[in-house]
């Protein structure tokens, strides 16, 4: 008995002893070999296991980086190159924005619909005879816009909207303001998605050819500008377009920033030619629009007539005759070594001003009152650049105006006492530098 017992337990541990781990089995090692590397799978799996195998690649590189940088986050990235996917991708994406901002912008039938609710919800004031609402009308007039219109223009009748308009007596508004402020805001908001368009690199910048274009779209949509010629479109399109750069590309990097144009006062003097030419605009009006027709053709009348050799850039002997030749020959030097670039085929010290430089030259001087203006200017006058005027700058800059002055038949005037003047006016720390 218990021989049999001790043999049953005998042929257990034998058998054991015979059979392997799961792991060291062949079939088992085959299995997990085939498995792990994708032979076999489905075609979704194997590009899931490479998906993996690429952002684990990924992940390790940016680790590695990480730790040779140290604590330093990246602040640069490389933008996509001109036709590759991510450009593409990108393109597509800003192009499906703008396209969806554009959709939530009020239309010319919208904001007709938007003043006759204004005007049919309003009440009349009895001082004045002004249609005004209180926020009681406000809110009954944004839910009848919301039902005729559509949600769009929802976003316009907020408290806080309400609450930018000057109240009377009552806590009444006005209508007129308000809708004069919807029809900028949209406005406003159709010039950026405009802009924004033809902003190639997506930088929020826009380049010189990419202002001109701008400019060109415009011009079938200005009243005053339908009839320009078809030849001048080009001129006009640089002449219009180097304002806004001259105010709002300071630094002259060649670039400005559209939020800048759009807060400049030049977009407004732009958007000023929607007005009717029949509705008597004056001459001297349009002159002083920049980019009235009239002003446009001045220009260019103004530096064709100074151009003498008729090689499109005007030297310092032709700027001389600039407004009847009242310029000093101090001052146009200056203005030649601070403004004009050093052309490549002049040789030695010869500069030509071309176009461009024209009118940077001529906006400084019918816009002194400006901060741009005025730092065109100083950087002329500013003989040594040191960033300041000293008693022997103003000596020597007035010297030559004070020669123009008793040549045009004035009565004599002391240097000195011009110089104390200045001095008087500008309060210096320092009078005697």
């Amino acid at each position: 008995m218990y021989g049999a017992t001790s043999d049953g337990e005998g042929a257990q541990d034998a058998a054991s002893k015979k059979i392997p781990p799961a792991s060291s089995m062949p079939w088992v090692r085959n299995l997990r070999r085939f498995v792990g590397s994708g032979t076999g799978l489905g075609s979704e799996a194997l590009m899931e296991l490479e998906t993996k195998r690429i952002l684990l690649d990924i992940f390790k590189e940016r680790q590695k980086k990480n730790a040779e940088a140290g604590s330093i986050p990246s602040f640069y990235k490389k933008k996509p190159e001109e036709g590759s996917i991510s450009h593409r991708v990108q393109r597509l994406a800003k192009y499906r924005f703008l396209k969806k901002q554009s959709e939530l912008l009020l239309n010319a039938d919208d904001l007709d619909a938007m003043w006759v609710c204004l005007r049919e919800n309003c009440v009349i004031d009895d001082a004045t005879g002004a249609e005004k609402m209180n926020y009681e009308d406000f809110c009954h007039i944004a839910s009848v816009c919301t039902e005729q219109i559509g949600p769009k223009c929802r976003r316009f009748f907020s408290p806080s909207n309400f609450m930018k308009f000057e109240k009377d007596e009552s806590g009444r508004i006005a209508i007129l303001p308000f809708y004069l402020y919807v029809m900028r805001t949209v406005s406003l908001t159709q010039a950026r998605i405009d802009m924004s368009e033809l902003d190639e690199d997506s930088d929020g910048f826009l380049q010189p050819h990419e202002m001109e274009a701008y400019i060109r779209g415009l011009i079938p949509n200005l009243a005053q500008l339908r009839d320009m010629p078809a030849t001048f479109v080009q001129m006009y399109c640089r002449i219009a377009a180097q304002k806004f750069f001259f105010f709002c590309d300071a630094h002259r990097r060649g670039k400005a920033c559209i939020k800048k144009i759009l807060l400049s006062n030049c977009l407004q003097e732009l958007m000023e030619l929607h007005q009717e030419s029949e509705e008597e605009v004056a001459d001297t009006e349009q002159a002083e629009n920049w980019f009235s027709l009239t002003s446009a053709q001045r220009i260019c009348d103004m530096f064709l007539a100074l151009d003498k050799d008729m090689n499109g850039t005007l030297s310092k002997q032709e700027l001389k005759e600039y407004a009847d030749g009242t310029l000093t020959d101090i001052f146009i030097e200056r203005a030649f070594d601070e403004h004009v670039r050093r052309g490549k085929a002049g040789g030695g010290n010869a500069r030509e001003m071309d176009f461009g430089s024209f009118l940077d030259f001529v906006l400084a001087l019918e816009n002194k009152d400006t901060p741009e203006g005025l730092t065109y200017m100083f950087r002329c006058l500013d003989l040594h650049g040191r960033g300041y005027l000293t008693t022997a700058d103003i000596h020597t800059l007035f010297r030559d105006v004070h020669q123009k002055w008793i040549d045009g038949g004035n009565y004599e005037l002391c240097i000195e006492d011009v110089r104390d003047e200045i001095w008087d006016m500008v309060k210096p720390l320092d009078p005697f530098v």
